[in-house]
């Protein structure tokens, strides 16, 4: 099976670092990246040391409802270049040891007993197994140690 890792749209990153609201009603706030463990969800790159970043609360769903969770999350505070759509693991995962995924039904309800907690090597078995079940629509990629939402896997 084939999968396709999405980032953040750049319209919705953009519209952020104007100084437009999180999901928490709050303008962005900018720190300055440490270089360890500052992943922005828009080029899926690392920020490095001494960058200005945003970080925000973001609900990667468009409607409100009980599944909705939203979370902190960082976005490169100038403009950066979207990571694009496609089938190879962004290479910005590739040292990370493990990574929490779940599956989503086409009504953005979390699908029971799709998530998990997976070594990286195993990521992309993991998810086709999780998309062999018809009713999972999408899978969210979340940090396995803080549950901060990363980046989107959709079929191929």
């Amino acid at each position: 099976m084939t999968l396709n890792f999405i980032a953040l749209s750049t319209e919705q990153v953009r519209a952020y670092q104007a100084g437009e609201p999180d999901d928490n009603e709050l303008v962005p706030e900018i720190a300055v990246s440490d270089g360890g463990g500052n992943p922005c969800r828009h080029c899926l790159t690392e920020i490095p040391a001494g960058e200005k970043m945003l970080v925000l609360a973001h609900r990667p769903f468009d409607e409100l409802q009980p599944y909705a969770e939203v979370g902190p999350i960082f976005l490169c505070a100038d403009g950066c270049e979207r990571h694009p759509d496609g089938a190879e693991l962004p290479e910005m995962f590739h040292n990370w040891e493990k990574m929490l995924i779940k599956g989503y039904t086409a009504d953005n309800r979390i699908l029971y007993g799709t998530g998990t907690i997976v070594e990286m090597p195993q990521l992309e078995k993991q998810a086709a197994e999780i998309f062999s079940n018809p009713a999972v629509a999408y899978i969210h990629m979340r940090s396995a140690s803080n549950n901060c939402y990363q980046a989107r896997i959709e079929r191929g």
